[in-house]
């Protein structure tokens, strides 16, 4: 028998630990799949593939400039702004423990790797059924350095926040405020659909949207769980608040579904979970449970009128990353501020339990997240469009993402599905097999 033995541990590396973190990457990889599915049902059939392309690119390039590059920008040192390049190309990591945890080194980077690989998939949610899909990978290679890599260092790689007071326990700032805001900067960058705001551009298949939905909560519990590093009582609070908080808050969608159209629809229901999970990022292992409920129930409330409103503008930010990304990462992370209790967390306690200074902490890093990712995409995808179109044009976005970009059908329909043959130049005629 092959493999090694408990004896042979390196010293310092728990076995229980590292066992369940390898179970919550794995659960946090799934978590990009299951997004894709999510959004693929969200669009309209004709750029069904595109749309999950799209997370599976990101598992792609994330995963691998994370390893050579983004890592160690994150989590190399604790210069106030960006960490060092004592890790690029991993090097120095290794099975020995990673300072503050009993997990090995290496399983901390794909731990974290998983991290970056999902936040850049959501913010194709902007985007979908208009953007090429090799600027869309360039984007991700770059923004997954100048966005991601720098919130994560500055939340929780020792950089500024984290160095000041701000809480964050599993990604309220880098992942969840860091999409959101970035799928604005995208939208606004990259126009709208060509259609938007004159036809309706319905979701083609709730049942996939359902059951994306139903597989991300499923990982999150390896998303927040995972985020303490350990079998212990913060890795345990996070679990049980993440089973809370999103139950709370698709309760309280149905309520408002019933209000605004007396029906409770399956996309709202779809959304309202992954909105729970979100607002319980931040936040998972820093309040109580009963907090966590009252943060389910209340903070759905600012990301449902988000969504609502957000279509009477005229920016398409397509998928609404927005509102259940940045706008639920926000109230998670003010969240922290007001219910945060030592009693519960052993760190420190939130205004509600004398402490008012941790409120300023919250809010500083609920002001400087949303300019940074905001300003920084939008200044990267707009020196982008100097050297590449960004997106397709109308015949090819009328012709539908799945044939344009990548030549193949979500649903074949008949013999052959589809053939699509050049003519006048650049355009692409499709034909029925």
């Amino acid at each position: 028998m092959s493999g090694v033995s408990l004896a042979a541990l390196p010293a310092g590396i728990d076995a229980g630990d590292t066992a369940w973190m390898l179970v919550a990457t794995a659960l946090v990889l799934m978590m990009t799949p299951a997004l894709g599915l999510f959004y693929a049902g969200l669009v309209r059939a004709k750029n069904t593939l595109n749309t999950f392309m799209m997370c599976i690119g990101a598992l792609a390039v994330a995963g691998v400039v994370w390893a050579l590059l983004g890592y160690s920008l994150a989590f190399d040192g604790t210069g106030s702004l960006l960490g060092g390049l004592g890790y690029a190309g991993l090097h120095g990591v290794d099975f020995a423990p990673r300072e503050g945890t009993a997990i090995p080194h290496l399983l901390f980077m794909a731990f974290q790797a998983t991290f970056c690989m999902i936040t850049a998939a959501l913010v194709s949610g902007a985007v979908v059924e208009r953007m090429r899909f090799g600027p869309f990978l360039v984007f991700v290679a770059i923004w997954s350095i100048v966005v991601y890599s720098v919130l994560a260092h500055w939340s929780f790689g020792g950089g500024w926040l984290s160095a000041g007071g701000t809480l964050d326990f599993a990604g309220g700032i880098p992942v969840e405020m860091g999409s959101g805001f970035s799928a604005l900067a995208a939208a606004v960058v990259v126009g709208q659909r060509k259609d938007y705001g004159r036809q309706a551009l319905l979701p083609h298949n709730a049942m996939y949207v359902l059951l994306g939905a139903g597989l991300l909560w499923f990982g999150w519990f390896g998303f927040n769980g995972g985020s303490g590093f350990s079998t212990g009582d913060p890795s345990v609070l996070a679990f049980v608040n993440t089973l809370l908080t999103p139950a709370c808050s698709l309760l309280v969608w149905f309520v408002l579904d019933l209000i605004r159209g007396r029906k409770v629809t399956a996309v709202g229901a779809a959304t309202a979970i992954v909105v729970g999970c979100v607002l319980i990022t931040p936040a998972g292992a820093f309040i109580s449970p009963g907090w966590s409920m009252v943060l389910g129930a209340v903070g759905a409330l600012p990301c449902y009128f988000m969504i609502v409103w957000r279509p009477r503008t005229r920016v398409d930010e397509t998928l609404d990353v927005l509102a259940a990304h940045g706008v639920a990462g926000l109230t998670g992370i003010l969240a922290i501020g007001l219910f945060a209790s030592f009693a519960w967390n052993g760190v420190a306690d939130g205004l509600f339990y004398g402490d008012a200074a941790q409120l300023g902490h919250q809010a500083l890093a609920a002001l400087v997240t949303p300019l940074y990712a905001f300003g920084m995409t939008y200044v990267l995808l707009r020196a982008m469009s100097l050297f590449t179109a960004l997106r397709t044009s109308e015949h090819e976005e009328a012709v539908g993402m799945d044939v344009v970009q990548h030549g193949e059908e979500a649903y074949a329909s008949g013999e052959g599905a589809i053939l699509v043959l050049p003519a006048d130049g650049e355009k692409l005629v499709a034909e029925p097999g």
